[in-house]
């Protein structure tokens, strides 16, 4: 594996890393905002008569970080795939070369020999 694709693959992981972070820095609901949020579900069912509980409350949170949850999941397990690729592309590429070299030894080898044997005979 060369340099090229060591990088190709650090730069999957670094893309990676960004996108996870920015998934959960751009999750629907932060934490900070759930005060206020708490007082908007407050607010409307007062405006519509109804009265606000607790679980349907905890219930709207609990859809949310679910949400939130499947795209980090989505996001990673995308990571997951691409770096493996990735990984798998260097070592074929490794292999193909290590051929690629076996067969040429071998050919300079036997070239050698058809050399000597002319020479000796």
């Amino acid at each position: 594996m060369n340099n090229s694709d060591y990088n190709k693959a650090e730069d999957a992981v670094n893309k990676t890393e960004n996108s996870l972070k920015n998934a959960a820095d751009n999750a629907k609901w932060k934490i900070n905002d759930l005060a206020d949020k708490a007082k908007d579900y407050i607010n409307e069912k007062r405006n519509n008569d109804e009265e606000a509980s607790q679980e349907d409350w905890l219930d709207r949170v609990k859809a949310n970080i679910s949400d939130a949850w499947e795209d980090i999941k989505d996001k990673a397990g995308d990571a997951w795939e691409k770096t493996k690729d990735l990984t798998e592309d260097a070592k074929d590429k490794a292999a193909n070369a290590a051929d690629d070299v076996k067969d040429k030894a071998k050919d300079a080898a036997e070239d050698v020999k058809a050399e000597w044997n002319k020479k000796t005979n």
